[in-house]
Order: C-alpha cells, then sequence, then structure tokens
C-alpha cells in the first residue's frame, strides 16, 4: 500500500515524469486500469459504470481521485432565479454562475489543453454557464467539439436548467455527451412563482404561474428525451427552506419516475453580499444538519448525490478544491499542444490505489456488519483526497462527512470553512467558525492537530483524533466504530481517547 500511495502523491507532486511513474508501476501488480474493476457497485451495470467510475460527480467514489473543470463560454440565460446573481469577473466567490472571466470557444480549447497538461486528475470538462449552457447553445456545442478532436478520452457534460434543452437533445447525442445535469426545484408551479420572477421561450417573456408552468413541462419533456438516448441525467435542486423544502420530496418522486439517475439536493446559498433576491430579502438556507435531515427523508427515492460542492462556472481541480486562478487568460500560453501521457500515467497509478481502497473498504465494511453493534457515529474527515486522512485539521477548507452504522460507511456531505491555520497561527475567530459549521458532529480525523484546537473541539463536545493520518477514510472510521461500541477490526489501531 505505501509504494502505492508514494507513487500517486510523486505524480501529483509533479517533477516525477511520467515515464518515472511507469517505471515504478512495474513490480506493483498493476499497471492496467482493470486493477480498479472491483470497484463497480452491485447494482450498477457495466455500461453504466464505464460511463461514471471517472467521473468525480457521477461516482462518489471517483471525486476522490479524479477532477472537473468548467469552461465559462455560455454567459447569456433564459431564466431568472431568485438565488442567482451571475458575476463575470468575481474571483472571490465560490458559488454556480460566478466567474473570473468569460471565454470564448477558442479560449476555451487554450484553457482545456493547459489544464489537462498540468492537472493529471483531469477527466470530465463540463459547461455550466455562467449563463444556460442549452440556451447559449452555439458556443458550447463550438467548445465541445474542439475539444473532443483534440482530447477523445475526456468526459463531455453540461448543466442546464432545462427550458431549451428539448431542442438540441439530438445534438447532444451525436457529441457524445452522456451526462447532462439539470436543475429542477419544483413539479408544482405555484411553487415555481416563489423562485422564478421570469423566463424567456419562443422569443417572448413570461412571469408568474404562466412562467413556472412552462418551464415544469419543459423540464420534465427534457428527463423523458434524455433517457429514450440513453443520457445519464444528474437532477440539481435547491433547498429553500419555507418555499421548496418539503416539496423536494415529490421532485425527488417525479424525477426517479422519469429515469434520472441521481438527485442532488443542495443548500440555498443565500447571502445579501451575493446580489440575489434571495440574499437581498433576507431568506436563509438551510443549516448542514436540515440539508442531511432532508437527504436522509429522501433515502429510497431517486439516488442521492451527497458530495457535491456547488462550483463555480470556471472550477478547476477536484471536487473541494479550486484551482481556477492558475489558469486565467493571461497565464495560459499562447500556442500549447497537448501531451496526454501524465493523464495516462495517472490513471495507472489510481487504478492500483482505487482497487486497494475498494477492498480495503469491503472488508471493513463487513467487520462492521459483523460486529451486532446498533449505535451510529458522525465522522468529520480532514482529506485532501486520493479516500485518505491526510489533511492537517489546521489547513482545512472543507470536511467530509461520514456516518458509520451496523449497515456500514456511507458519504454522507461535507462542510465548507475557512482554513483556521494561516502562516502557522491560528484565529481565535475562524476556529469558533469551524466549530459551528461541525454541528452534529462527534468525531473529527485528522493528519494533525495542535492540542489548542483540540481542546477547544473537546469543549464544544467533538472528540478530536490524528492517529489514523494517512489511513484510507473507511479503515479509519472503522477502527473508530469499533472501539467507540467496544468491539474489535482487522488493523484496529488504539482506541481514541477522549
Amino acid at each position: 500500500m505505501a509504494a502505492a500511495m508514494f507513487s500517486l502523491d510523486s505524480l501529483l507532486a509533479s517533477p516525477v515524469s511520467a515515464e518515472e511513474m511507469r517505471a515504478k508501476l512495474e513490480g506493483g501488480g498493476c499497471s492496467s486500469s482493470a486493477c480498479g474493476s472491483s470497484a463497480k457497485p452491485e447494482d450498477v451495470p457495466q455500461d453504466v459504470w464505464d460511463k461514471i467510475k471517472d467521473h468525480p460527480c457521477y461516482s462518489e467514489e471517483a471525486h476522490h481521485y479524479f477532477a472537473r473543470m468548467h469552461v465559462a463560454v455560455a454567459p447569456a440565460c433564459n431564466i431568472q432565479c431568485n438565488y442567482c446573481n451571475r458575476k463575470y469577473d468575481c474571483a472571490n466567490e465560490s458559488r454556480p454562475g460566478v466567474v473570473s472571466e468569460k471565454l470564448t470557444p477558442d479560449q476555451a480549447m487554450r484553457k482545456v489543453i493547459t489544464v489537462a497538461n498540468e492537472v493529471p486528475q483531469l477527466s470530465v470538462l463540463g459547461i455550466a454557464g455562467p449563463g444556460d449552457s442549452c440556451y447559449d447553445w452555439k458556443k458550447t456545442k463550438a467548445t465541445f467539439e474542439a475539444v473532443a478532436k483534440e482530447i477523445p478520452d475526456i468526459k463531455l457534460c453540461l448543466s442546464t436548467n432545462g427550458l431549451a434543452l428539448p431542442d438540441h437533445v439530438d445534438e447532444i447525442a451525436e457529441m457524445n455527451v452522456d451526462h447532462v445535469t439539470v436543475t429542477i426545484n419544483m413539479v408544482d408551479p405555484e411553487i415555481g412563482t416563489k423562485i422564478y420572477p421570469w423566463i424567456f421561450h419562443n422569443h417572448k417573456r413570461y412571469t408568474g404561474y404562466e412562467a413556472a408552468k412552462i418551464l415544469h413541462e419543459r423540464q420534465m419533456l427534457s428527463l423523458e428525451l434524455l433517457r429514450a438516448r440513453g443520457i445519464l441525467v444528474k437532477v440539481n435542486s435547491v433547498m429553500i427552506p419555507g418555499i421548496n423544502d418539503d416539496h423536494l420530496v415529490e421532485v425527488n418522486k417525479w424525477v426517479k419516475e422519469r429515469g434520472a439517475f441521481l438527485h442532488n439536493v443542495m443548500p440555498l446559498i443565500s447571502a445579501a453580499e451575493h446580489g440575489t433576491h434571495f440574499g437581498l430579502t433576507g431568506q436563509r438556507g438551510p443549516t448542514a444538519m436540515e440539508l442531511k435531515a432532508l437527504q436522509d427523508k429522501l433515502d429510497g427515492g431517486a439516488k442521492l448525490m451527497r458530495h457535491c460542492r456547488q462550483c463555480r462556472a470556471d472550477a478547476v481541480g477536484l471536487l473541494g478544491e479550486d484551482r481556477g486562478q492558475e489558469f486565467t487568460l493571461d497565464q495560459l500560453p499562447e500556442e500549447v499542444a497537448y501531451d496526454p501521457a501524465k493523464r495516462a500515467a495517472y490513471r495507472e497509478v489510481v487504478a492500483h490505489e482505487r482497487g486497494d481502497h475498494v477492498a480495503k473498504k469491503q472488508e471493513v465494511e463487513s467487520e462492521i456488519r459483523a460486529l451486532g453493534a446498533a449505535g451510529k457515529l458522525l465522522v468529520a474527515v480532514a482529506t485532501k483526497g486520493g479516500g485518505r486522512v491526510n489533511e492537517h485539521f489546521g489547513h482545512a477548507k472543507e470536511f467530509q462527512v461520514y456516518e458509520a452504522s451496523p449497515t456500514g460507511i456511507v458519504f454522507v456531505g461535507h462542510r465548507k470553512v475557512d482554513a483556521y491555520c494561516m502562516g502557522g497561527f491560528g484565529e481565535d475567530a475562524t476556529l469558533d467558525s469551524v466549530i459551528a459549521a461541525l454541528e452534529g458532529i462527534e468525531v473529527v480525523l485528522c493528519a494533525k492537530i495542535g492540542d489548542c484546537p483540540k481542546d477547544s473541539l473537546k469543549a464544544a463536545g467533538i472528540r478530536a483524533s490524528d492517529q489514523y493520518a494517512l489511513d484510507y477514510i473507511e479503515a479509519a472510521i472503522g477502527a473508530l466504530y469499533a472501539a467507540e461500541f467496544g468491539c474489535t477490526v482487522t488493523d484496529q489501531k488504539l482506541a481514541l481517547t477522549a
């Protein structure tokens, strides 16, 4: 296991060449992506697994290893949402609809090649606006066609409100875009009137109930047309307390009936400084525990995505990180040629690591089920990726949250925070906000934590440990769960101290 971890870290640290990485793999027991095939869930057909296994949004397991990038080529939009205010020159906000700069298809092509050469984890190119990818269709189509020709193995993915989507489904299928995200916040137009002030459809602006009814009908048609062509659909829904929070149970039912592969329920991002209608009128977003309660209520309906990070429309990198500011136009070379070597080497290394990770997860979950314990444990993990406990508590900008129960260990969400430790010093006010963000969490696992934040967490009723540093997340939580309930599992370490 150590050899695989060293190879992965060495590649990402990157003075290591693709050739050197391939040399390390020789004798390592794996040089083929087939080694990761055991990651396929039993309830997912092989053809579907082939589409999602390297897609960080459609596979929770893949998001530990693979990155996405969005290119902001589609600024025009055909609806107004009360939670949206598109910003085209903003580097400071992290939410959908925000970008640092708009791109032409040619500029986007240069950016994609540059990122593909520098970010070996890249597997998906998405167009998510900052307006609507299907309304600004010519730019979306031109970008996808150029990228598919130059980098044929990259997955193409688009996000849309669905109003213009039915007009382009045939072209989407022809371009092999096999992942489409549709934002659906209601199936009752009365509720839609509280979310959408207007839409623009067939050269005419509609408002009120009529606007919401047209949007609803077009969204349902979109789901049916995409399903008929075998295109995987993820439905995004924004949870807006007091408006559609209870109604999202009905939304989940409707989208499942129409073949949605995933349903992603996201919290409303609402702050006055964003300039949105909801932000300016004081509409609050849900708490982390309110969101989890709704997601738990939806279990058994359409399969839920819980690892979404509500990315900017120009995001680059693993989910939970954004390297977009490293690839602004002024930093891109005027001429750049695609070199596939680094991405290919990364996929080989990851295949070994991934297969090992899945095997360990299956082993731990089997042992947990055999324990016969009845308790549950909510654990927050500081991680930089790779599915390991490998981030310093003070450096974490988010914590991944897992729930351990008698049935196993599942990812249930994430909590964004401001990094507590900057330049070697911790800020008390920031630590207070981190603790507040960890509402409901019982244990924090990290690679390293100082006595001061550890004591502050303990005072707030949250235990913290760095004794599982570099372990796979599920192995660490499995050992913790066994210790919590007085049992033992394979490779268990010392019991977590209070």
